[in-house]
Order: C-alpha cells, then structure tokens, then sequence
C-alpha cells in the first residue's frame, strides 16, 4: 500500500518560542476510499530543523505495518539529508559532518532512521506548498500545534 505522508515543521521564526509540527497521510484501501490521519504536537525551546523532523518521525511512527511510503517536505535539508547521502555519511563519520562538526538532534535523526526502517521511503522536497493542496493542511496543523499545544485526531480510528 502506497502512503503519503504530508509534513510541515515550523519553530514561528523564534527558536526561543513555540513551535508546532504536523503530518498528514494519505491511502487509498483495497476499494479506492481515500483515508487520512492527522498528527500534530508542539514544543517550545527549538528550531525549524528540529520541528521538521518531528513531522517526519510522528508520520512514520504513525503506520501499523511496512508500507511504501512518499514523505512530502518543505524541507530540503530534511529531504537532502536522505537523497543527497548525508546521513549516511554522518553515520560512516562517526555522526560528525565535514571537517569534524557534531551533527546535532542526533537522537532525532536516529529515531527517524528508526521510523523509516521498516518501509521503502521516498522522500520529496515540495518547494513551498504549491502543487500540494495537503502541504497547506499540515502548515495549518502546525500552526495549530504551536497556538494550541499537542493533540491528534483521527478519522479512521486507529
């Protein structure tokens, strides 16, 4: 089964303040019906990068078995990060980037390494949201997230 994680990370341009992620995915069962789920959270004291991959990780905990997964970001370095081989480098380095900077959130890039173990994940840099009428539903989430604190609904009641 093919799913799509929407994801939207945002630290409200203040890495001080509150911030909120969210994820939004999307399948079609066996009969063609189109289910989703939403997940959102906040947490204060953090940055963009950090709320990226929480969005990330909260999709991808979300699934009860293997699946084909495309995880939509608006996050390049989230998404560069797994095409462009840099966690993997990271990994080889000892999770040290070029010239021996830590890389940091590492518990976070574990978890996500974690997260995405089980599934075939294809990550995607959506450029803003155009295109990508769900994008605009998680950036709306995140909003949420940070305005309200965590919560989570769910439409098909797992």
């Amino acid at each position: 089964m093919l799913v799509k994680i929407f994801t939207d990370g945002a630290a409200r341009g203040n890495p001080d303040g509150p911030g909120g992620y969210a994820a939004v995915l999307e399948a079609r069962d066996a009969h063609g019906v189109l289910h989703t789920k939403e997940i959102s959270g906040a947490y204060e004291k953090t940055t963009n990068n950090r709320m990226e991959l929480l969005a990330a990780i909260v999709g991808l905990e979300a699934l009860n078995r293997p699946c084909e997964v495309e995880l939509y970001s608006d996050s390049k370095y989230l998404v560069d990060a797994f095409n462009a081989g840099w966690v993997d480098s990271w990994i080889k380095k000892g999770w040290k980037r070029a010239g021996g900077e830590p890389v940091k959130n590492i518990s976070l890039w574990k978890r996500l390494l974690a997260a995405k173990e089980p599934h075939q994940v294809n990550f995607i840099w959506v450029k803003g949201h155009a295109g990508h009428p769900q994008n605009e539903r998680c950036d709306e989430l995140a909003t949420k997230a940070a305005d309200e604190g965590p919560w989570l609904t769910d439409d098909l009641g797992t």
